[in-house]
């Protein structure tokens, strides 16, 4: 069944896009509420999860198994390196893992397998703030 394109949907699906990257529907509905556009907490899951169903988002599970979302760049399967700190995000072709992936699953027997692959770490410039901020400590001392 087709979801309805109202205009909350449509808002939702401009504030994903103007994230910097995955984002949760509490902290994506916190931007709304920012903006006083009345769209409730419910509505955001509703539409997220819709926008999912159709390719239009990516989800993925977090480090601390909060659902996150972002909108996709791309269609079909692919993989994301994930900043824990900014979530800033990179889609990565993972070719080694798609034939590992597929050779375990024939090794047992099964057939029609998917699986779900992202990295988290911490980006570039994260790395470099860390590393600062841990060398400013250090001379502090």
């Amino acid at each position: 069944m087709a979801q309805r394109n109202t205009w909350q949907r449509e808002r939702v699906r401009t504030a994903l896009g103007d994230a910097p990257g995955f984002i949760s529907a509490q902290a994506l509905h916190a931007v709304l509420r920012n903006e006083d556009t009345g769209i409730g907490l419910a509505t955001v899951y509703r539409a997220l999860a819709s926008l999912a169903d159709e390719g239009s988002a990516d989800t993925l599970h977090g480090p601390d198994g909060e659902s996150l979302y972002r909108a996709c760049e791309s269609s079909g399967h692919h993989h994301h390196l994930i900043c824990r700190s900014c979530g800033a995000t990179v889609e990565i072709a993972a070719t080694p893992v798609e034939q590992w992936a597929r050779s375990v699953a024939e090794q047992h027997g099964y057939t029609d397998a998917e699986h779900v692959v992202d990295i988290f770490g911490l980006c570039p410039a994260c790395t470099a703030r860390v590393r600062a901020a841990a060398g400013d400590g250090n001379r502090a001392r």
